[in-house]
């Protein structure tokens, strides 16, 4: 069985934390040991007969999956790289097209990389029973057992043919519905939330695919065909994935297949796809306040407050989801969570970069943070881990002055190579060739104060990079 991992998506219900360049499944949310993206491979079966994972991802964020991985100490198979987003359904088209072309056909389990399953020891159980059914040649999807009458999932309804054995035929797949209709689907017993979470064998997808979805299938064979291999990483053909239509594994196969079935499952399960969901499942107070961070609260009661950079204090407040980030501060009533990403809609439309990126971007190499800016100046902290090296690069509109506050700088300036330790600096000409290096055993943390008519980050000409960027 192969672990195909859905690391796509933005989480826009989740900003300010969320961003597009750093989104959700890349942040220790529900638990500040581990992101969502580790805790997903932490909750796999351990065994011989579970084969290295597979990630899907966007381009933009291959460093930030591949270090994560690190982290672990996880060695994938391939993370596979879209160039655009195009939902589920090609997605794991790829992966499953890639797993076959040596002749072998396994078991793929599907899994987003933004889940809670507080209950890991009941998942690894049904998962057991749902591998079962795949071998037999199922398509097998997780039905989450549920809790309330919600209104910002999906439904499966199921019907009654093998629920001895703990698997039911699927009936149809349903929409988010309004209150009324959630209440009778809770009351009536034969709905299931629907997780997002597939096992099948990669051929039968493919067939699948083939009979209800051929469009999507050929447009990811053909993208694959033209596939690069840099590293781990799989890039295939941007031109080609970008004509594929964006659909959903539901939509493009498994609510026209006839081999669908449902496994339900009672694992704690949460999508975390909003403020509310992740109060939900994390542990709260006596007040039913949940606080992560620098936070005091004084008669408040069934918040989420989150402080990150400041001191957060929440007094005679009820309901609320409070979330400072260095840049963004957000106020809610926790019934208006599914309303979040209207707010980045506006950012978007009015070209904020806050829609996208934090203060402390992360890069391959490190992190960059910004700590002021005006029109024609810009300082950032700049931090460069061990044994790690910038690209060989210039800028048309900006020079730029370096002091090393911690650690040692090995630095190219045009034709001269130097070092420089803590309390030295020095200064890079605009249009000069420059490379950053830290050489030594600890990160390299300096202050770079940029001056010049545009200080935007595609002001960089790269010569050389070590980790293919253009």
């Amino acid at each position: 069985m192969i672990p195909l991992i859905l690391s796509g998506g933005a989480g826009t219900r989740l900003w300010p934390m969320s961003r597009q360049l750093f989104p959700k499944q890349f942040l220790p949310l529900a638990d500040p040991q581990s992101t969502l993206l580790q805790a997903t491979l932490a909750r796999l079966p351990q065994g011989d007969d579970l084969g290295r994972p597979v990630v899907v991802c966007n381009e933009d964020h291959r460093f930030l999956v591949a270090e994560q991985l690190r982290a672990m100490g996880v060695q994938p198979a391939r993370i596979i790289l879209e160039p655009v987003g195009r939902n589920t359904a090609p997605a794991v088209a790829l992966a499953a097209l890639e797993q076959v072309q040596d002749g072998a056909d396994p078991v793929l389990l599907v899994m987003p990389a933004d889940h809670v399953i507080a209950d890991v020891d009941a998942f690894r159980r049904t998962l057991s029973t749902a591998r079962m059914r795949a071998e037999a040649g199922d398509l097998v999807t997780f039905g989450i057992v549920p809790t309330e009458p919600h209104t910002g999932y999906g439904y499966i309804r199921a019907g009654h043919g093998t629920e001895e054995a703990g698997v039911l035929p699927v009936l149809e797949f349903v929409e988010k519905p309004d209150q009324q209709t959630a209440e009778g689907y809770l009351a009536g017993g034969d709905y299931f939330w629907n997780s997002g979470m597939f096992v099948f064998r990669a051929s039968v997808f493919l067939q699948e695919l083939e009979t209800h979805a051929p469009d999507i299938l050929a447009t990811c064979r053909k993208a694959l065909e033209s596939a690069q291999a840099d590293m781990d990483f799989l890039r295939v053909d941007r031109d080609a994935f970008a004509t594929c239509r964006s659909d959903s594994i539901d939509y493009a196969v498994m609510e026209k297949t006839g081999r669908a079935v449902v496994v339900p499952l009672r694992a704690g399960w949460s999508d975390v796809g909003s403020w509310a969901s992740l109060w939900a499942v994390g542990a709260r107070d006596a007040d039913g306040n949940l606080t992560q961070g620098d936070v005091i609260t004084v008669g408040a009661r069934n918040c989420y407050v989150h402080g990150n950079q400041r001191l957060v204090a929440a007094v005679g407040v009820e309901d609320l989801v409070i979330v400072e980030t260095a840049d963004a501060v957000l106020v809610m009533h926790k019934d208006r969570d599914q309303e979040v990403k209207e707010v980045v809609a506006r950012l978007k439309s009015r070209g904020r970069e806050e829609a996208d990126i934090h203060r402390c971007v992360a890069r391959p190499w490190g992190t960059y943070e910004r700590i002021d800016a005006s029109d024609r100046f810009q300082v950032k902290r700049i931090t460069v881990k061990p044994g790690q090296t910038l690209s060989l690069q210039m800028h048309y509109h900006r020079a730029e002055h370096w002091i090393v506050v911690r650690g040692t700088a090995r630095i190219t300036r045009g034709e001269e190579v130097f070092v420089l330790t803590e309390n030295q600096s020095t200064f890079i000409p605009l249009g000069i060739t420059h490379r950053l290096e830290n050489p030594g055993k600890i990160p390299l943390e300096l202050i770079e104060v940029q001056s010049g008519s545009y200080l935007g980050e595609d002001d960089i000409v790269r010569f050389q990079d070590t980790y293919g960027r253009s």
